[in-house]
């Protein structure tokens, strides 16, 4: 399975969409990467819209198109909304938590903390970042001295509603689901799911 090492930044500025959520990677150059970036400026058509809201929300949440797609038809099985569904569940990997809480500035530092099995579930240590948790799982860090954890909690992160955290025990607790106020408002779902009706 081929993965991208390149520039994130490069990438964001592609999408004219932040990654990072810090909006840094557009501050300096808003427009795209490369020789021509400020010259694009086609409108793409009805397929080429759907394929860049899909390829923002995959890239933001840094999951691969089997695992995308995977997660997606879990979300059509739902009772709500297909496009909340697809979001609740993208949150409530346990990578994004451990981003969400603070506990990494980045998700991909969030997922090297989970791989090195430094993270707990309820007690048990996941070493899965894909992991799915449920309402009112504790998710907490195992050696309360990482200094990697120290640094991230000191940048005082924006932590949303709904989790709860104590950052003294570098733990947290997955609360209740998020509504879709609290969820990247960059994103239309409404394109990424007329993408996949058009595939099945």
């Amino acid at each position: 399975m081929s993965r991208y090492t390149g520039s994130t930044w490069k990438k964001s500025r592609r999408f004219g969409f932040s990654i990072l959520e810090s909006g840094d990677e557009m501050k300096k150059r808003a427009y795209g990467p490369g020789q021509h970036g400020q010259d694009r400026k086609r409108k793409p058509s009805e397929y080429g819209a759907q394929l860049l809201e899909k390829q923002k929300l995959r890239e933001l949440y840094g999951v691969n198109e089997r695992q995308f797609r995977r997660l997606f038809e879990l979300a059509k099985k739902e009772k709500t909304v297909t496009g909340l569904a697809f979001f609740r569940i993208l949150e409530s990997r346990l990578d994004n938590l451990v981003y969400r809480m603070g506990f990494a500035r980045t998700r991909a530092a969030a997922r090297q903390l989970v791989n090195h099995g430094h993270v707990t579930v309820n007690g048990k240590k996941v070493d899965i970042a894909s992991y799915l948790c449920s309402i009112n799982d504790v998710i907490a860090i195992r050696d309360t001295s990482l200094k990697v954890v120290k640094e991230s909690l000191e940048g005082k992160p924006n932590v949303p509603g709904y989790l709860t955290v104590d950052p003294e025990k570098m733990q947290g607790t997955f609360a209740r689901l998020p509504e879709r106020n609290e969820l990247p408002l960059q994103i239309n779902e409404a394109q990424i799911i007329e993408y996949y009706n058009r595939l099945m």
